[in-house]
């Protein structure tokens, strides 16, 4: 599934069989996905965390979300889920260290992010200002 044999090709998914790309996809698709990487980043930050103090954190995620999301991300090795047992049982949330690997390889791009807000805020006005001139009549 992993590598085919070719010599440093110029895209380096094109080295990976179809299986393989497809892995990748997917995985690189929680990297976009509305919640993935906030989930995340509060557990790297904050974590270990039960689902209820995660949920919190996440503003705006719903349960059924945050409930798909750990359930991504536990999947592909990002995050482990324990049960402790207690009463009432508990679940616990944390990164994993591919998780956290992920999160330092993602972190530059936030920080860049930040640094260009803004850009981004002069950006969105200078289109919107735009758009509203082509719509007037």
């Amino acid at each position: 599934m992993a590598v085919q044999d070719r010599n440093e090709p110029d895209d380096p998914c094109s080295a990976l069989t179809p299986d393989a790309q497809a892995l990748v996809r997917e995985v690189l698709a929680r990297l976009v996905d509305k919640w993935g990487l906030w989930v995340l980043s509060e557990l790297s930050e904050n974590g270990p965390l039960r689902f209820s103090r995660l949920l919190e954190r996440v503003r705006g995620v719903s349960q059924k979300s945050l409930t798909a999301t750990l359930r991504q991300l536990e999947r592909d090795g990002l995050v482990t889920r324990t049960m402790v047992v207690q009463v009432p049982i508990r679940v616990d949330y944390a990164v994993t260290p591919l998780g956290r690997s992920l999160v330092e390889q993602v972190q530059p791009l936030w920080l860049w992010a930040i640094a260009r807000l803004p850009e981004f805020v002069a950006a969105r006005a200078a289109y919107d200002a735009n758009v509203n001139r082509r719509q007037v009549p």
